[in-house]
């Protein structure tokens, strides 16, 4: 069982930055691939960034591609998406999510969601 907490959302103006953290509970974090989903009003809940277990491996939406770097800290059970060069559009509700096989979380087959956090982008 895992357990997800986001934190770091908020409102911000177009052109800044955000950090976004998900803080993991149990102790088998570093066998999970982590990702960053999000989801708009009105729209379906997407693929912003999926890391690997060890971090190896990442892709990122490719509307997030340059702005947007996931990381992960196993030590720390906590990954990470750093936003910067914020849009209007990447206004939404951001979820952490876990996945065993990185490979699935790319799918958006996720075994544990987070509750989420809002990101608000003014322009």
């Amino acid at each position: 069982q895992v357990q997800l907490v986001e934190s770091g959302g908020g409102l911000v103006q177009a052109g800044g930055s955000l950090r976004l953290s998900c803080a993991a509970s149990g102790r088998t974090f570093g066998n999970y691939a982590m990702g960053w989903f999000r989801q708009a009003p009105g729209k379906e809940r997407g693929s912003v960034a999926v890391i690997s277990w060890a971090g190896g491996t990442i892709v990122y939406a490719d509307s997030v591609k340059g702005r947007f770097t996931i990381s992960r800290d196993n030590a720390k059970n906590t990954v990470y998406l750093q936003m910067t060069n914020l849009k209007p559009e990447d206004t939404a509700v951001y979820y952490c999510a876990a996945t065993m096989g990185f490979r699935r979380a790319t799918l958006g087959e996720i075994d544990y969601w987070g509750q989420g956090t809002q990101v608000t982008v003014s322009s």
